[in-house]
């Protein structure tokens, strides 16, 4: 190890830049959520987490966009099939 390094010629940021499409940020988490998607990617054998994250804010970024009419009928769909089960 060098007594002294010259970092004058340095840039910041990552080393490795992040895949295209993907941004690093810092958020915060609960230790709960975080702790389920965690042990959910344990269970799944190695999956990612922060993919498993994705997925699901995909899913909720989803339902928002979904327009009421199909709301409706996946809903009235589901409690169809409920009735029949029941």
């Amino acid at each position: 190890m060098k007594r002294e390094y010259d970092f004058s010629k340095a840039k910041r940021g990552p080393v490795i830049p992040p895949p295209r499409g993907k941004t690093r940020i810092t958020i915060r988490i609960d230790d709960d959520v975080l702790d389920w998607f965690r042990e959910q990617a344990h269970l799944a054998r190695g999956a990612s987490y922060q993919a498993m994250i994705n997925n699901a804010l995909r899913e909720y970024m989803k339902e928002k966009r979904e327009p009421l009419e199909d709301i409706f009928r996946r809903v009235l769909r589901q409690e169809l099939q409920h009735k029949k089960a029941g």
